[in-house]
């Protein structure tokens, strides 16, 4: 059982409001330790993982533990670059000011981590908040006991403890910890139980990120190299056993493309696994009773094409294929999250489009085409969280792209840079001096207000494109020309604007009457 709710929000709230998480070398130091904890632990993380999934060494060290290493070594090496303010682009009426924007944390955040990949769904937003000045809550998942076991051992041992936190628990620890007030929360899980976390941060308008899931499809037609196609496809179905949100939910393709594409897949599953796939240690198990009983159930519909074999005494469920399925099937109305592929036939791309716009935004779209024209069509006519294709989940390996879904796949990105982005407020700062020049810029403002006036307040705002440069020369040139005092820089400068603004006219009202007025 964790610390009480309140108090453990407490006790990081007040952490965060000494200030010692604002401190850039705080913030890295914490980063490397996080990094300590996990080359120390390697062995521990995977033993905990074979506990909970029964991954095998390679599949955790590949699917958690080097994708935990990876981004934080990026996160510490570009933390100063990210946390530096940015200057942003100006117009005329700002060239000698400075405008920037200040990334500021938010202060208390919440991670609340999934069971499918319980170290790094918790763990890499939760070393972003670190990242972006924030204390942190982590809540690993229950229902992966063992890693979040291990998680709430090792955090106290190498991060701040005031700083950082971990609870545990189920549903009524999670609901009572949801009653707090957070700055900002973060969930990886079902769209059910995000529609609950939303619905709890309303309560104290707390900003979210809900990295949900949904009914992922994939989409083959002719152009496409099948034995490539067969492998990749199959390859994410039966990663971590189908429990991944991104994994390839459903196939359409055409009836001709299906005949080719079981036949093939059974040729690869024979490849990898060899004759008995529930003896091989690169094939994992599902997580729990209930999801293997859903998973059984949901095999009850179709044709099974390829596999259908199960254990619950081990929560094995085989690779499967169902063919012969129905749009209203069980399978098909709700997200599998298993090793069960449902192939639907379709007779042409723009079907396949129609089908997929049927239903709710999925969080990633797959497509396996040679032709230009139709994955162009997928990429205009359908709205996902992600495209990729030709492969499958891979896209989820670049971390300067933002992973994230749309609509009831999910709200907000992170990964790489947009992690730091997420749990950072982007604030706008204007710093503005008393150079005189400045003051005749703006003083178009004051009353008494005309036309004239309103003209040059219209002009000074108006985007001009192409400008930054000149902008960035401008004030150069100004300091120039008033410490020169003469006509030539006068006039010098002058031109300059003529060129740069082509409105001398406005220019020469606003800089040369002597009350800075029309």
């Amino acid at each position: 059982m964790s610390a009480n709710a309140a108090d453990l929000v407490q006790r990081c709230r007040n952490a965060y409001e000494s200030g010692k998480t604002k401190s850039i070398s705080f913030r890295e130091k914490q980063l490397k330790q996080l990094l300590k904890m996990y080359k120390e632990n390697e062995s521990k993380f995977i033993a905990a993982l074979a506990s909970d999934l029964r991954k095998s060494k390679n599949e955790a060290l590949l699917s958690e533990i080097n994708i935990v290493v990876a981004d934080i070594t990026n996160t510490i090496h570009y933390l100063k670059e990210w946390t530096a303010p940015a200057k942003a682009e100006k117009g005329l009426a700002f060239a000698l000011d400075d405008v920037l924007v200040c990334k500021d944390p938010y202060g208390v955040c919440l991670v609340i981590g999934a069971w499918n990949y319980p170290i790094q769904l918790s763990l890499v937003p939760a070393a972003g908040a670190i990242a972006a000045g924030n204390c942190v809550i982590i809540k690993p998942s229950e229902v992966s006991p063992a890693t979040a076991k291990l998680i709430a051992e090792l955090i106290p041992k190498y991060l701040d403890q005031d700083c950082y936190q971990v609870y545990l628990g189920g549903v009524n620890e999670t609901t009572e910890l949801l009653k707090q007030r957070f700055d900002y929360i973060f969930y990886t899980g079902s769209t059910s139980v995000g529609k609950i976390i939303r619905a709890a941060a309303n309560e104290h308008l707390t900003p979210v990120t809900l990295e949900l899931g949904g009914k992922s499809p994939a989409f083959i037609d002719n152009t496409a190299n099948l034995d490539i196609t067969v492998k990749r496809l199959m390859w994410g179905k039966l990663f971590n056993a189908g429990q991944t949100c991104i994994a390839p939910d459903y196939v359409l393709c055409s009836r001709q493309i299906q005949t080719q594409f079981v036949e093939k897949a059974k040729q690869v599953l024979d490849q990898w696994y060899g004759s008995s796939v529930k003896n091989s240690p690169d094939f994992c198990r599902i997580v729990s009773d209930k999801h293997f009983l859903r998973l059984k159930d949901l095999m009850s519909r179709g044709k099974v094409a390829v596999g259908g074999d199960f254990d619950a005494s081990e929560r094995y469920i085989s690779p499967t294929i169902l063919t012969d399925v129905k749009e209203d099937d069980p399978v098909m109305t709700e997200e599998i999250f298993g090793p069960i592929l449902p192939i639907v036939t379709v007779d042409s791309a723009y079907e396949a489009i129609g089908f997929i716009n049927k239903r709710s935004k999925p969080l990633s779209l797959y497509i396996f085409s040679s032709d230009k024209k139709v994955q162009q069509m997928f990429l205009t006519q359908t709205h996902s969280g992600a495209v990729c294709i030709n492969d499958t989940i891979m896209h989820y390996t670049v971390d300067t792209l933002p992973f994230g879904g749309v609509g009831a796949s999910g709200i907000g990105a992170y990964h790489g840079r947009y992690t730091f982005d997420t749990f950072s407020h982007k604030k706008s700062v204007l710093v503005k001096n008393f150079n005189p020049i400045g003051e005749s810029l703006g003083s178009a403002r004051y009353p008494p207000l005309t036309d004239r006036k309103a003209a040059t307040v219209k002009f000074l705002l108006t985007k001009r494109y192409g400008l930054s440069l000149g902008l960035s020369i401008l004030p150069y040139l100004l300091v120039f020309g008033c410490g020169m005092a003469s006509a030539f820089a006068i006039k010098y400068i002058a031109k300059y604007l003529l060129i740069l603004v082509n409105d001398v006219s406005i220019i020469h009202k606003v800089l040369y009457s002597d009350d800075g007025n029309e």
